[in-house]
């Protein structure tokens, strides 16, 4: 029997003949041949060929099909010279009906049944570890001498006829320091599954416990690794156990078929990708194009102008734009809240600045079929209700949003709120922004710029963005123009150093995000048109849907309408002004907001935001 050592340099058709002579001493493939493709291998009757053709071309993350075989033709001569697909795989599986039904060494005994049925040769992610180890990124599992762990997940694939399955996917533990590079050595080895479809908690994708994959042998997480989940050829096994077929054969997981083509036939997808954090508990990353990421810096630098001249320069943070809208892109359901009570003289009290940016950002998300509630004081439901209304009049809003009210009853309200019968484990919504909301400042008060308390007018909302703080799996976004609006907290040192009564009336409650403006409706704008962008990234949508189902492709006739306009923003500050909110500095019933005049400001700033 050979051992391991020096197989990863043999050539291919050197390695197929020592398979075919079952004189190998090793569980799989992985670290062979290196540099050259491997290949997950599914055998079935050719009368369900055309469909699962159709089934790998419509999930082909987990299924980049290399080559189709005629019926009964064991060669694939445009992948291998003198192969035979009968004996250079170095364990096969039999599966009847579904069922798993033996381990094989070799097909020959089957070799009158193999006539009547075709093998499809699908890409496979040990074909890119030579380029990730080049990349300077360690792989563990060969490190430790062991299979890839693959897992079982509950994301399902698009069904084509009788084949439908959940994906399958394979983990490798990546230092931190070396995600973005991971994702590098393989976003353009698309017939070696691509970039990753996940990068963090397991349990984002329905699994439970690392230590057990479904398929595969656990692998070691060292400190300092996060695990990073690539689409799986065995996903193909899965449909063929599923589809119930009376016979088919495929590789055992891990013993790949190893072709004579090498890794060097990229392909550009969309652009170069970059990886960013979007939650901590639980660990999640994100993936999008650094095109589209520029692209949503400049509308972040674009809103970050100072009229008022208040110094916000000195609250802005790079980059906090691009991760709160990277955060609500994954989100399925989100809750927005507004309303800054600064005009208590009035009825009502609001300032105009909030609602429309509110709107802005819910209308895209509602586009992007995301669930969306806006939460707010109940004294001024009635109000929203009759700006939201006045939303879906003027075409902003596609359909009425939910109005919520919130107020504190008992120490674990806010917990009941945000969760299924206060159960952390099943939070009803992933995100929350605030936008242009006043904010608990450190004495527990609430203050307009003025230093004046308005407490009477606020209901605790901010308790909502505190809980959060401690149920996994929700993220909080805050934006604000001055720092005293809920979210602010995250950066209410330089509030207090540089804005005027900042060492009063900064909010000492924070945000994940925040997303500072000139004018906060800036920065919802801004939102809406950063989540407009990374729909249309080709990167990110192919991360969001896990290389399962086919591209996302920009729909104009559902997305661009969504985006707001500087006609829709007029029709609705011209609502405002007839509801009487007025505008936060100087409290007239005018055509501005924030003191600074719609026309040539506000318009303005729309028009370069789109």
């Amino acid at each position: 029997m050979l051992l391991t050592g020096g197989l990863k340099s043999l050539l291919p058709h050197v390695l197929r003949r020592i398979i075919r002579c079952n004189r190998l001493s090793i569980s799989n493939t992985s670290g062979m041949a290196e540099g050259y493709k491997q290949a997950n291998v599914v055998i079935l009757h050719k009368s369900l060929a055309d469909d699962f053709e159709k089934f790998c071309h419509a999930n082909n993350g987990p299924l980049p099909l290399l080559y189709r075989s005629q019926p009964g033709d064991w060669k694939c001569p445009s992948l291998s010279s003198d192969s035979d697909i009968r004996t250079d795989c170095l364990q096969y599986r039999k599966y009847e009906h579904g069922a798993c039904t033996g381990s094989l060494r070799s097909l020959k005994e089957y070799s009158e049944q193999l006539k009547d049925m075709v093998t499809f040769y699908l890409g496979c992610s040990f074909s890119f570890e030579k380029a990730v180890q080049t990349a300077g990124i360690p792989i563990r599992n060969v490190e430790q001498k062991c299979n890839v762990s693959m897992y079982k997940t509950s994301v399902p694939c698009y069904s084509i006829s009788m084949f439908h399955c959940n994906l399958v996917v394979t983990m490798r533990p990546i230092p931190e320091s070396k995600l973005e590079a991971a994702v590098l050595a393989t976003s353009e080895l698309k017939e070696a599954h691509g970039a990753p479809v996940h990068i963090g908690d397991p349990g984002l994708l329905g699994i439970q416990d690392l230590s057990k994959p479904d398929y595969g042998d656990p692998v070691h997480l060292h400190p300092g690794d996060i695990p990073v989940f690539w689409a799986c050829g065995v996903t193909g096994v899965e449909a063929i156990i599923n589809c119930r077929a009376p016979l088919a054969f495929t590789h055992s997981p891990g013993c790949m078929f190893i072709t004579d083509l090498k890794n060097d036939n990229v392909r550009s997808l969309g652009g170069v990708p970059q990886v960013h954090c979007i939650s901590q508990d639980p660990v999640h990353f994100s993936i999008v194009s650094a095109e589209a990421a520029q692209k949503i810096n400049t509308l972040e630098t674009l809103i970050g102008i100072d009229p008022g001249e208040r110094g916000i320069a000195h609250l802005r943070r790079q980059g906090e734009l691009l991760r709160a809208c990277l955060a609500m892109s994954h989100a399925g359901s989100v809750l927005i809240t507004t309303g800054f009570p600064t005009h208590f003289t009035h009825q009502p009290p609001e300032e105009n600045d909030g609602p429309p940016g509110a709107l802005a950002i819910a209308a895209m998300l509602q586009a992007l079929e995301k669930q969306v509630a806006i939460v707010t004081d109940r004294r001024a439901v009635d109000l929203h209700k009759k700006i939201v209304e006045e939303g879906v009049h003027l075409g902003i809003l596609k359909k009425p949003i939910p109005l919520l009210s919130y107020q504190r009853e008992s120490a674990d309200s806010a917990l009941m709120f945000l969760c299924e019968n206060g159960n952390p484990g099943k939070p009803r919504f992933d995100h929350l922004v605030a936008i242009e909301r006043a904010g608990m400042a450190a004495d527990g008060n609430y203050y307009n710029a003025r230093k004046v308390n308005i407490k009477h007018l606020v209901d605790p909302i901010d308790d909502l963005f505190l809980a959060a703080q401690t149920i996994p799996g929700i993220t909080t976004t805050g934006v604000g123009d001055g720092g005293n609006e809920l979210g602010m907290g995250k950066v209410k040192d330089a509030v207090k150093k540089h804005i005027k009564n900042g060492d009063v009336i900064a909010c000492d409650v924070g945000a994940d995000f925040a997303v500072v403006a000139g004018v906060s409706n800036w920065g919802g704008y801004a939102i809406a048109c950063a989540l407009h962008v990374l729909r249309c990234c080709e990167i990110h949508d192919r991360y969001l849907r896990r290389a399962v189902g086919f591209p996302r492709a920009p729909s104009k006739s559902l997305w661009l309408p969504a985006l707001p306009s500087v006609a829709k923003e007029e029709k609705l500050l011209k609502t405002l002004v007839q509801l009487e909110v007025r505008s936060g500095k100087t409290a007239s019933l005018e055509m501005e907001v924030d003191g600074l005049p719609f026309y040539n400001t506000h318009s303005l700033m729309i028009e370069k935001l789109l």
